[in-house]
């Protein structure tokens, strides 16, 4: 799904993206600074990491001088890389020093962000990171309209921040009522799968304000956002006949922010 990318002259840059059904997601883009910080701690997590693998270099070190250098120059290398790949993938865009930050990389489209992805923009990390203090890819970040370093240009990717929002109480909101989603536990979870965090606050955000909307508009934004989360998972028809949109839309959010009955 690709959506229409609009820039608005905000001094803190945001980027709108608008899906084919009519949804605007509103990202707040990550400056240099706050991922500078973020890559600070990120950084210390690589130096204690190099500290144990200076213990088994000079385990090995007795053993062979050589082969302990090879090693240590290989592993540092792998470290350095291997890092960022793998906490980038395994949580959805984020490292230790993005987590603290609220940080987290996203495709520049709002499609799902891809492994390659991942890969490429870690391996350009070393040129943005030329000569020294990430001055090249502070630059990029400041020159490039969507805040994108080297590494992001290449691989199509931007670093979005996530302000800290108090989390509502999603048991009084929602109460006790019966939500026709949860009799399919398997589609429950694919539907959380298949939403990204800014998909889920939307669908939550909605539901908290319906009572301020003006008729009509309630109608329609409801409809409109029905149709977006009906075409990521397509529940069984006796689990949504006679289901209002504005309903199937309550669901949705319990099942995203309530996984367990």
């Amino acid at each position: 799904m690709r959506g229409t990318l609009t820039m608005p002259a905000e001094k803190t840059p945001t980027l709108t993206i608008r899906t084919p059904e009519g949804v605007a997601f509103s990202l707040h883009l990550a400056g240099p600074v706050t991922r500078f910080l973020a890559w600070g701690v990120d950084l210390a997590c690589i130096g204690a990491l190099s500290r144990l693998l200076g213990i088994a270099v000079q385990i090995l070190g007795a053993l062979n001088r050589d082969l302990a250098g090879a090693f240590q120059i290989l592993a540092y290398f792998l470290i350095s890389i291997g890092y960022g790949i793998l906490l980038e993938w395994g949580w959805r865009g984020q490292t230790l020093g993005k987590r603290l930050l609220r940080l987290r990389v996203m495709d520049e489209n709002g499609l799902r962000l891809q492994f390659r992805q991942v890969v490429i923009r870690n391996l350009l990390r070393f040129v943005d990171s030329l000569p020294a203090f990430y001055l090249v890819g502070g630059l990029g970040c400041l020159i490039s309209k969507k805040a994108q370093r080297l590494g992001d240009l290449a691989a199509n990717t931007i670093v979005v921040r996530h302000p800290t929002i108090k989390e509502p109480d999603v048991d009084q909101i929602m109460g006790t009522m019966y939500n026709s989603l949860r009799e399919h536990p398997h589609l429950a979870a694919r539907l959380r799968r298949r939403t990204s965090v800014q998909e889920a606050e939307i669908a939550l955000r909605a539901v908290l304000r319906r009572n301020e909307m003006d008729p009509a508009a309630r109608v329609d934004l409801f409809k409109t956002l029905a149709t977006h989360y009906k075409a990521k998972v397509g529940f069984p028809e006796a689990a949504v006949e006679g289901i209002s949109d504005e309903q199937y839309v309550r669901n949705v959010a319990d099942v995203l922010y309530r996984v367990s009955n």
